[in-house]
């Protein structure tokens, strides 16, 4: 079961999200004040905050920054009604994972927590080795290697292609991705990570059985199967 850390000061709002929260099976620590709540991050593991922004003792931007500083990987999501573009850039500054502009939709809310902890889960692994067809992976160094030949990936390439490794033989939705990689969606964002797959499939074309297939609209599929006689 997840654990998260709730700092919320509204009394109304608080005890909607944990009764709904806990009603989809987390484990949810609901504090008001932000100075309890990072006494309480200080003191005991979690798997992800919830964090509002406007608080009268300690601000969420300032509580993220304390968090960030004694756990990094610890995922954060901003509740927030400043929809203004300085504060939202300035939440990503800080190493949030998310951003959720209230009124809160619960099944949103709910889908994000779950995106963002399979994200976290797929970093936590990053340390592993993947084996795609004839070509082997090492996502920390961020190298593809094949017959003993070496290519150095950019950071980006290395994410997106761990990102699809972590899928293999599934969709990978293009949201995900450009959620992950990108913080933001918009043509120019689609376009570059459209390039991006170009390149990698360039990178892994020594290998036919490998594909990279966009499903139109929805996202990508990684598959490295023996490919049948003729096809």
């Amino acid at each position: 079961m997840n654990r998260i850390l709730l700092v919320e000061d509204n009394e109304t709002l608080g005890y909607v999200l944990k009764e709904y929260l806990e009603m989809k099976g987390f484990e949810l620590i609901w504090m008001r004040e932000g100075a309890r709540g990072l006494n309480y991050f200080e003191r005991h593991p979690v798997d992800l905050c919830l964090l509002d922004i406007m608080m009268p003792d300690k601000d969420g931007f300032s509580l993220a920054a304390e968090m960030r500083r004694q756990a990094p990987k610890v995922p954060l999501i901003f509740l927030t009604a400043r929809s203004l573009k300085v504060d939202v850039l300035k939440g990503f500054s800080l190493g949030a994972d998310d951003y959720l502009i209230k009124p809160v939709d619960e099944e949103e809310l709910v889908a994000r927590i779950q995106a963002v902890l399979r994200r976290s889960r797929v970093a936590e692994e990053e340390d592993s080795c993947f084996h795609v067809g004839a070509y082997t992976f090492d996502p920390v160094n961020q190298k593809l290697t094949r017959q003993g030949k070496e290519r150095q990936l950019t950071e980006r390439e290395a994410g997106l292609l761990r990102l699809l490794c972590h899928h293999k033989g599934r969709l990978l939705p293009r949201q995900e991705v450009l959620k992950a990689l990108w913080r933001q969606n918009d043509y120019f964002t689609r376009r570059s990570m459209d390039v991006f797959i170009s390149r990698l499939r360039r990178y892994l074309a020594a290998d036919p059985n490998i594909e990279i297939r966009n499903v139109y609209g929805s996202g990508f599929i990684l598959s490295d199967e023996p490919k049948e006689k003729g096809q």
